[in-house]
């Protein structure tokens, strides 16, 4: 008996087309169908290979002067939850710094219900990565690093980890772009993939179908707090070399310029008259640093260093961060519309860079006023306070100093150094006019936020308790 095809035409509703399947295909009318690859079908494969080096991390800290119940009574307080992976089978898993920043201690569940603690931990702000030592231990599955950098856009990947607490859940998706920052942290190189990513999932593997990480699950890009399609993973060859020195020394060493920087768009071309839109313009000169020793200036547009044509402010950080300490570099730069080249001694970055430009922000009591509804901490966006952090002039509204863990505002994405234009569609200049727009907001059917970064354009937030 001949099988027959079925396929809807779509000349008129209802028509049908119809084909033997001996008109489809070259088996004439056999009964055995083509053999599908297994990977088209299931994961499993992969997913036995993975689950039993993916943790989940339960970050405690012991009452104390910073967290002290009313009753004293010396119990443990979890202060983060989230995801890890091991890497060693003597017991080093990589994790977020998000997840364990607040931790004395942590506990490590493993797949196959174990579980054990550690205070050893090692983390790098810059980069939001940490790396925890369980002691004692032998034969651990692990996982490897894979390369980042050969993956393309549509590469099928795993995402595996601890969404809402629920541990061992696996979701699926493609890689949707490489390369994204979403300015964060200071160090950035994220792949985005449309593999179901949510709260608990931070510092779980990204993994590609050999079973290899290519990414540590760290963020969302979202309007309602929980996942919409777009997550952020850190990019494996970012994440293996701040490992290695984690492990090897316990800190991150990285080349240092000294200077501030915006990227060159048309305004920054019409303005210093160039030729075109390239290049990083130098804002700020730290006093005594390696840049302010060469010989920079502000307003000078730096093309290259080191031989490394630059396409923006992104590119410079990753570039100088990477440069050996005490190497001498080429910088080449436009000043006042003339090529210039100058020779920069490259100096060890201090360790307080980067976190020290969010350190001078105002806190609450001192120009700061907190949101508690929504878990954020806002202050007017001063001129000072706009050229220490690379904002245009013309910018207005309420700028963000600081996040609640586990907030509404933190689950949205917020993060501290961004500026608020508008709440629910109203222009708001001061952080008084935000504060108080959003307290006359709801949580509960969602406040509208219109934001951006320093060197981003503006996005859409949506405040929602979830």
């Amino acid at each position: 008996m001949k099988r027959w095809l079925l396929i809807l035409s779509s000349v008129a509703v209802g028509a049908l087309t119809v084909l033997t399947l001996q008109q489809l295909s070259p088996l004439q009318g056999r009964d055995a169908a083509p053999a599908i690859p297994r990977e088209l079908t299931s994961y499993r494969d992969v997913v036995k290979k993975v689950l039993p080096a993916v943790v989940s991390v339960e970050a405690l800290a012991k009452n104390g002067e910073r967290m002290r119940r009313a009753d004293d009574d010396g119990r443990e307080t979890r202060v983060g939850f989230g995801s890890g992976f091991l890497i060693s089978p003597r017991g080093v898993i990589v994790t977020n710094n998000h997840v364990v920043e607040e931790a004395e201690q942590v506990q490590i569940q493993m797949f196959d219900g174990r579980k054990f603690r550690s205070n050893n931990i090692r983390a790098d702000l810059k980069t939001d990565l940490a790396i925890i030592q369980l002691e004692g231990m032998e034969g651990l599955p692990y996982l490897e690093f894979g390369d980042s950098s050969t993956l393309e856009i549509g590469d099928r990947v795993l995402a595996v980890g601890a969404p809402f607490g629920l541990t061992g859940t696996v979701t699926h998706g493609i890689i949707s772009s490489k390369g994204r920052s979403l300015r964060m942290n200071l160090y950035e190189d994220f792949l985005q993939t449309d593999a179901a990513i949510n709260p608990g999932n931070s510092g779980g593997p990204l993994v590609s179908l050999d079973g290899r990480v290519i990414g540590v699950n760290s963020a969302i890009k979202s309007r309602s707090g929980g996942f919409q399609g777009i997550g952020l993973a850190i990019s494996s060859n970012l994440s293996r070399d701040i490992v290695s020195q984690l492990l090897k020394d316990g800190i991150v060493r990285r080349g240092y310029l000294g200077v501030g920087i915006l990227d060159v768009d048309e305004a920054i071309q019409k303005e210093l008259n160039l030729e075109r839109p390239e290049g990083v313009k130098v804002n700020r000169i730290y006093p005594d640093s390696p840049g302010d020793k060469a010989g920079l200036k502000t307003n000078d547009v730096i093309l290259a260093i080191d031989g490394k044509r630059l396409k923006d402010s992104r590119e410079l950080q990753m570039v100088v961060a990477r440069l050996t300490v005490g190497k001498v570099v080429d910088v080449e730069i436009i000043r006042a519309g003339k090529p210039m080249t100058l020779q920069v001694t490259i100096e060890e970055q201090p360790t307080t860079f980067g976190a020290a430009r969010l350190g001078e922000l105002p806190r609450p009591g001192r120009g700061a006023i907190v949101v508690e509804k929504v878990g954020l901490t806002i202050a007017d966006l001063t001129p000072e306070l706009a050229e220490l952090l690379g904002y245009p002039d013309t910018v207005r509204g309420a700028l963000i100093t600081e996040i609640k863990r586990n907030s509404v505002a933190h689950f949205a994405g917020l993060v501290p150094g961004k500026v608020i234009l508008r709440v629910n569609r109203k222009e708001v200049t001061t952080a008084r006019a935000c504060a108080e727009a959003l307290a006359s907001g709801s949580t509960r059917i969602g406040i509208s936020l219109q934001v951006r970064g320093p060197r981003s354009g503006v996005e859409q937030v949506t405040l929602i308790q979830q």
